[in-house]
């Protein structure tokens, strides 16, 4: 194996690390002839030194940003040598053209080469290859390889035949290839002989690693459901006379193949399964996708709901891992990228696949209760998590994804002694927040046009004897195995939280000093209520219990295909002439989010979290954890004599605006009981792969009038503002004169954000007025007499 780079291209990957951001870095670097901006990632592991370090704690990591450009050999020489002499003397002059790096360097702490270490080391692929040798010595490895996407279709096919080549140097192969252009995407399957991988463990610094077309060296197969219990006793269930499903499906679940004969999801199912995954499952295996499906058609069983009214499609996207004992955990298999994977799963639903026709075009909402573990969210957007934004937008689709699962034991740094003496606020901030940095979202929950769900420590189930099991909260908190935001450009994410994070701890016993808690992943209560594959062959009607943020995120995959029905018959009666499907995600999208609130959640969270240093930042640390709160979909779809729920529609180009008036109850008028209005407005935004803004548009609600509620609450304001959803809660009490025919504006208003908006981007808009039940004021009739005059949509030149 060569040990010296041969044929490497003449432009490289400039990595300039900071210390905190810099504004407009980007801007500045696109005004540099020679530099091509190529995105950041966020940091907060970097070792501070005598230039930069903390003021109270000199030993504590600092948090910054890895600024990347692609620059041609010339540019990055020169640049080099400008930041070396800077840090000869910070007061040399600069020279003309160059002054704007003189503020930029302040911040700066390294300008370098992108290099072997960011290729390998970060992305988990030694850790795996190790296993995977550990497991079997002789057997070839795997890896994505991801190159840095050029906007040149001739340098992705050098980069390519490069890659080629060296691989083939090794005695390995390319086994295939994905370019999703739209998402600036590129990337090689590659395998490698044993010897190879091993070589490359001991030496990283090789041809292969060092060559410059390359982003990232990533394990494959990842993608995979978590430990299964097998010694658990499952018990029946018995469904009862049920109806049958009828009609389309409208909610696809990407997961493993469920159990379809099984008591409770018999008939309710379409499975189409073209890669013939069947073949390789027993029914002991089926567990994730059965409870998956389950979920999605019958909710938490504990509950007693009635099953969905359609069936439920089902593409089995994973199949068990071979070399494990039944029941044997599934992932993603190992012989496909799995952007290209998913990307042919969702065009075969809705264009069809070789000779075969559109599979399943009705579909409007798809579930991905996957993540993976290799990739969690550091402010750089995953390929997976593009290409979810970029189908949803191309499909009409909304993706209901999970947050991620972090199952570790939970480290409190407390000696044993001492946890047990802490206050039950001090026992849940050691076990929630303490170890928060380290279970970040799980790729692709950042993406910015689905609903990323996190898991609250709430179910159903009934736990009659704890035993040696610990429950670390008493309270429906955050789940401590679920994943923590923010977002990209630290946007709201997770979007909402939902029950079913419930798990219980075993306290670890032995010489260890500090309090530590294991999770006990078992599938007995607590968790919700599935159906779950028998012990005995051809035992259709078990059930277990299971739990994690994938439940969460079924369950809400369920919730929004209830609202889809409702929404059509909503469309049916009041608006039949209107082609809805460009509206129905976006639509969907409000109103799950609508209904949600952090409520007595928050409170608790901050009487957790909150101290003196911290108060200013406590909004954004609870958004972090529960998004925009638990929703409530009935608060949207059922209205009271108290409540009352408008939905809007529309779509804008840049630099266009909605007006939607309000009428406003004229009962309400100089009295002081309290009274909310919500509103939120939710779109899928085209999105731009290759730059660092991402999202194309950027919509945004104004509330004019709103003195009648005008204290708000839950998340910040600017924070609301930086995803796809803006979804805002005022609360008021004061008296305010109104007469008949005042209403409430809300202004809708779209720009460009991250480049020119080709078509209008749809939207949807839900908008409420409540006050407090009991209190004899007839919101809903007032506002509905009046609503069919009153509610103007009117286009005009915006901001």
């Amino acid at each position: 194996m060569q040990q010296t780079a041969a044929g490497a291209d003449p432009e490289q990957v400039l990595v300039i690390e900071t210390v905190d951001g810099v504004e407009n870095f980007a801007n500045a670097v696109k005004r540099i002839q020679g530099l091509e901006w190529m995105g950041e990632v966020e940091t907060d592991e970097i070792v501070p030194d005598a230039d930069f370090y903390d003021e109270v704690n000199r030993e504590k990591p600092l948090s910054g940003r890895l600024y990347l450009v692609m620059t041609n050999l010339r540019a990055l020489d020169e640049m080099l040598s400008l930041w070396q002499r800077y840090q000869s003397d910070p007061n040399m002059r600069f020279e003309r053209g160059l002054t704007k790096f003189r503020d930029v360097f302040l911040s700066i702490k390294d300008i370098r080469r992108w290099g072997v270490h960011d290729r390998i080391e970060e992305t988990g692929l030694l850790d795996a290859w190790r296993e995977d040798l550990a497991r079997d010595g002789n057997r070839p490895i795997r890896c994505e390889v991801e190159l840095w996407f050029r906007a040149s279709q001739a340098k992705r096919r050098e980069a390519e035949g490069q890659l080629n080549n060296l691989i083939g140097q090794l005695g390995g192969r390319i086994m295939g290839n994905s370019m999703v252009e739209e998402i600036s995407y590129q990337a090689l399957l590659a395998e490698v002989p044993a010897r190879a991988a091993q070589q490359i463990i001991d030496h990283p610094d090789v041809d292969l690693v060092k060559c410059d077309s390359v982003m990232f060296f990533r394990p494959v197969g990842q993608m995979a459901t978590g430990k299964r219990s097998v010694e658990d006793e499952l018990s029946d269930h018995t469904a009862g006379v049920m109806a049958a499903p009828t009609g389309q499906p409208v909610v696809a679940v990407l997961d493993g193949l469920p159990l379809e004969n099984h008591a409770l999801l018999a008939n309710r199912l379409i499975i189409d399964d073209p890669d013939g995954h069947a073949s390789e499952y027993t029914a002991a295996d089926r567990i994730h996708g059965t409870a998956m499906a389950s979920l999605v058609v019958h909710g938490d069983l504990s509950d007693g709901e009635a099953p969905l009214s359609r069936p439920v499609y089902i593409r089995p996207i994973m199949k068990p891992i071979p070399w494990i004992r039944s029941p044997r955990p599934e992932q993603i298999p190992s012989d496909v990228l799995v952007v290209d994977y998913i990307h042919r799963a969702v065009r075969r639903m809705f264009e069809g696949e070789g000779a075969t026709r559109a599979i399943a075009p009705s579909i409007r909402i798809i579930n991905f209760s996957i993540g993976d573990p290799c990739r969690q969210f550091t402010q750089t957007m995953s390929p997976l998590a593009r290409l979810l934004d970029w189908l949803s937008v191309k499909y009409k689709v909304l993706f209901v994804i999970s947050a991620g699962n972090h199952t570790r034991n939970i480290e409190t740094g407390v000696p044993k002694g001492d946890f047990s003496a802490l206050s039950k606020n001090e026992k849940e901030a050691r076990t929630l927040y303490g170890d928060a940095r380290h279970r970040k979202l799980l790729s692709p929950a950042e993406s910015i046009n689905g609903i990323t769900v996190g898991a609250l420590h709430h179910d159903s189930a009934t736990v009659a004897h704890l035993g040696h099991a610990v429950d670390l909260f008493v309270n429906g908190l955050p789940s401590p195995i679920s994943s923590f935001g923010s977002g990209y450009r630290r946007a709201i994410k997770p979007d909402i939280v939902f029950n079913g994070g419930r798990v219980l701890y075993a306290e670890q016993l032995g010489t260890i000093q500090d309090a530590r808690f294991e999770p006990r992943l078992l599938r007995i209560a607590p968790g919700n209520k599935v159906a779950a594959p028998g012990t005995v062959t051809g035992d259709l009607t078990k059930v277990a219990y299971a739990c994690g943020t994938s439940n969460s995120a079924s369950l809400i995959s369920r919730t929004a295909a209830i609202c889809h029905d409702s929404l059509l018959e909503v469309f049916e009666e009041q608006a039949p002439d209107i082609e809805v499907n460009s509206y129905i995600a976006p639509l969907l999208k409000a109103i799950i989010v609508h209904g949600s609130s952090w409520g007595t959640i928050g409170t608790r969270l901050q009487e957790i979290l909150q101290t003196p240093e911290n108060g200013h930042h406590i909004r954004n640390w609870i958004s972090q954890w529960l998004g925009y709160g638990a929703p409530d979909s009935a608060r949207v779809l059922d209205c009271t004599s108290q409540r009352a729920t408008v939905l809007g529609f529309g779509q804008l180009g840049d630099e266009e605006a909605n007006l939607f008036r309000l009428p406003l109850p004229p009962s309400l008028g100089a009295r002081r009981d309290w009274r909310r209005l919500i509103v939120t407005l939710a779109w899928l935004s085209p999105v731009a792969g290759n730059t660092q803004r991402y999202r194309t548009g950027s919509l945004w609600f104004e509330v004019e009038g709103v003195g009648l509620a005008p204290t708000r609450q839950d998340a910040d304001w600017r924070a609301v503002r930086r995803g796809t959803v803006q979804h805002e809660v005022f609360e008021g009490n004061s008296a305010v004169p109104l007469n008949d025919g005042d209403a409430l504006t809300i202004k809708v208003n779209c720009r460009k954000d991250a480049g020119k908006i080709q078509q209008p981007i749809p939207y949807g808009l839900a908008i409420s007025l409540e006050v407090a039940e009991g209190i004899d004021i007839p919101i809903y009739e007032e506002i509905r007499t009046r609503i069919a005059s009153a509610i103007e949509i009117r286009t005009r030149e915006g901001r």
